[in-house]
C-alpha cells in the first residue's frame, strides 16, 4: 500500500513554499532551506504574540504615567488611589481616556488627587 504518492508531496512543499514567500536568496526556492527558516519564523511568530501582551501593557503605563504627570501626580500613585476609591479602569482604558478625553482623565487625576491629599491630612493628625 502506498502511503504518500507526488501529490502529497507537492501539496506539502507548496505549503511550505506558500510560507516563505517573502523570503531572501534560497530560503525561499530550495524546499531544504524554506523548510528550516518557516519553521524558525513560526517559532519567532510564537514568541512575538505573547512579548506583544507585554509590550502593549507597557506602553499604556508610559501614557498613562505621561497624561497623570500632567496632572502632577504619577502613575503608581494614580492607580493605587484609583483602586482605593474603587474605580476599576484597567490600563488599557485608563490609556484611552487619557488619549481621547483628556477632561474625563483630568477629573479622574484630580479625584485620585484628592483622596492622596485627604490621606495626607488624616496622617499629620
Amino acid at each position: 500500500m502506498v502511503r504518500g504518492g507526488p501529490a502529497d508531496r507537492a501539496v506539502k512543499r507548496a505549503r511550505i513554499f506558500a510560507l516563505a514567500k517573502g523570503f531572501r536568496g534560497r530560503s525561499k526556492n530550495c524546499y531544504s532551506i524554506a523548510i528550516r527558516r518557516v519553521q524558525k519564523a513560526l517559532q519567532y511568530q510564537y514568541t512575538s504574540r505573547r512579548l506583544k501582551k507585554r509590550d502593549m501593557r507597557s506602553l499604556w503605563i508610559t501614557r498613562i504615567n505621561i497624561a497623570g504627570r500632567e496632572h502632577n501626580i504619577n502613575y503608581s500613585t494614580l492607580v493605587h488611589k484609583m483602586a482605593k476609591l474603587d474605580i476599576q479602569l484597567n490600563r488599557k482604558m485608563l490609556s484611552e481616556i487619557a488619549i481621547h478625553e483628556p477632561r474625563s482623565f483630568k477629573g479622574l487625576a484630580s479625584l485620585a488627587k484628592r483622596r492622596l491629599e485627604d490621606g495626607l491630612l488624616a496622617a499629620i493628625r
